[in-house]
């Protein structure tokens, strides 16, 4: 019996690789020769395309390979938000696609999954993406980005480490390859910190061009709507203070910015400070700074930086978790974890609710993928530690469970493009068509707890069943074919037995939901909150 096929074959492909490069430094113009001199037909490649930082130069050069001598490849991507990414696939080089989020890209592959030019091996959440390294999807080729290395290898992430780490050990620890693109090459006396080891790495490029970075989670305060706003404010009187939330995460739409920005202002009016929203789990919102500056915060554990942000977390070192150069650590999946048992409550938004409260961000058109998500969203089952909020949601009727997360999911009840809730998603048809062995749902209804529309909040979590949960739901969607199925005697039922909360029985005016009630209305009122210490992304800057 031979024990190391995988590593003679490891060893076979680092001889031909060691013929275009210095050690472990490969010249620019030579990465083309090297992806072929060390990738083999049918492999699993991780190309690193985490939410913003991308291993962009890399992606380039993956995409022009000869597909004569690559090809069959099984890619595995976090985050598919590339033109390369997908190019691979219409040139012949990849086959198969597991990936998690396909924001920008989710378009494209809807169609190229219906033209039949790639196939899904699944669509992950993060956390299962990491785990499947190490079990199934283990790749024989690694290809990352970081901002600086020494001519050993050893890396610097920096403020946007992400899940750089995690991808790295999988193929480092048997007998893959990795591979970074970094922006500099430096003496290793002026690494500012090593993130990654060098024992881990393989071959270090110079790209081009630094990796990109956009401003994923930056939200302009001028767009958020009056609609935002009340939902906002009845998210956290009738959610966070009625079940004394403590420990939390944000989607990255404006409906959780506008909760954000009225922490200072309406919850402060409520007496709430430290009672509420005071550990996060979190990427550097600029809209939490007004809430940080005002006592609000204690901690946030990020998934990534966010363009802007460097220098006021750097600042912040007692709210955010900093490096000894000073800067943001960063980390995709302890935060993940964190999220998944660490945390009370997640909220988020979708684009579809069918009549169960199951939702999916995959319609007609669209396959955008889950990201962390369902992690974050679900009941946690392994998770043993108490707090009030968790408490709250315990079923009862002599059931030994203690309690459960809180998962919050906002929509306002119909939009241009119809009502929000829908007899069944479109996910369900689209999983058939695809071949998939189930439908591609982000959230299952029995896993949300509250809804919430503009109209008011649902208490899902005492909804006995799936009916419940519909009757709930359509309390709060009145005039929507599922609002038309209360009749307003069953809605005067449901709000004085408390399951159902409109404005009104929380005390809340909808005329003060508007952008007066906001801590600051653009991002230069947070910059200037900040100090200074905040830069508007240039994007965002005004013209």
């Amino acid at each position: 019996m031979q024990w190391d096929k995988e590593r003679q074959s490891k060893q076979e492909r680092m001889a031909a690789g060691a013929a275009f490069a210095d050690g472990k430094v490969v010249a620019t113009e030579k990465i083309i020769p090297l992806l072929e001199g060390v990738i083999r037909p049918y492999d699993r490649v991780v190309l690193e395309g985490c939410n913003q930082k991308q291993a962009s130069f890399l992606a380039h050069a993956l995409a022009s390979v000869d597909p004569g001598r690559i090809h069959h490849l099984n890619m595995i991507m976090p985050s598919v938000s590339r033109d390369d990414h997908l190019d691979l696939f219409e040139k012949g080089i990849a086959e198969e696609l597991n990936f998690a989020f396909a924001g920008t890209q989710s378009l494209r592959i809807s169609k190229m999954l219906a033209e039949h030019k790639l196939r899904i091996g699944a669509i992950h959440t993060y956390l299962e993406m990491y785990g499947r390294l190490y079990v199934d999807l283990t790749p024989n080729v690694c290809l990352l980005a970081a901002d600086k290395a020494d001519r050993n290898g050893n890396l610097y992430t920096g403020y946007n480490t992400e899940e750089t780490p995690m991808l790295a050990e999988a193929a480092a620890f048997k007998n893959g390859i990795v591979i970074v693109q970094v922006n500099e090459i430096v003496d290793s006396k002026d690494l500012p910190r090593v993130d990654i080891p060098g024992d881990w790495i393989d071959f270090i490029v110079p790209a081009d061009e630094p990796y990109p970075m956009v401003p994923l989670f930056t939200r302009d305060p001028q767009k958020i709507q009056d609609a935002h706003i009340l939902m906002g404010m009845m998210v956290i009187k009738g959610i966070y203070a009625k079940h004394h939330v403590q420990t939390l995460n944000h989607g990255i739409g404006y409906n959780g910015c506008a909760i954000e920005l009225l922490l200072p202002t309406y919850g402060n009016e409520l007496g709430l400070k430290g009672k509420i929203a005071t550990n996060w789990v979190l990427n550097p919102h600029p809209t939490l700074i007004p809430a940080i500056e005002d006592g609000w915060v204690k901690q946030i554990v990020a998934f990534g930086g966010e363009v802007g942000m460097e220098r006021y977390t750097a600042a912040r070192p007692d709210i955010f978790f900093t490096g000894k150069d000073g800067s943001l650590r960063s980390n995709r999946t302890a935060a993940q974890i964190a999220g998944l048992y660490g945390m009370d409550l997640f909220l988020g938004g979708t684009l579809q609710m069918d009549y169960a409260g199951n939702s999916s961000t995959v319609t007609n058109g669209r396959l955008s993928g889950y990201g962390g998500a369902p992690n974050m969203g679900n009941m946690s089952g392994g998770r043993r530690h108490t707090t009030q909020a968790w408490k709250d949601m315990a079923p009862g009727n002599g059931s030994l469970i203690s309690g459960r997360k809180l998962v919050v999911q906002m929509v306002k009840s119909a939009s241009k493009f119809g009502p929000a809730f829908v007899p069944e998603l479109d996910a369900v048809q689209i999983g058939k068509d695809a071949g998939m062995d189930s439908a591609p749902v982000m959230m299952y209804g029995e896993d949300v707890t509250h809804v919430v529309t503009e109209q008011g909040i649902a208490y899902l979590y005492t909804a006995r069943n799936a009916e419940e949960r519909g009757k709930l739901m359509g309390a709060i969607a009145q005039g929507t074919p599922l609002g038309d199925t209360v009749s307003p005697a069953e809605l005067a039922q449901l709000r004085k037995e408390g399951r159902v909360a409109l404005p009104e029985d929380l005390d809340i005016d909808p005329a003060r939901a508007n952008k007066d009630l906001l801590a600051a209305k653009t991002l230069e009122e947070i910059s200037e909150i900040s100090g200074g210490l905040y830069e508007v992304p240039e994007s965002f800057r005004a013209k």
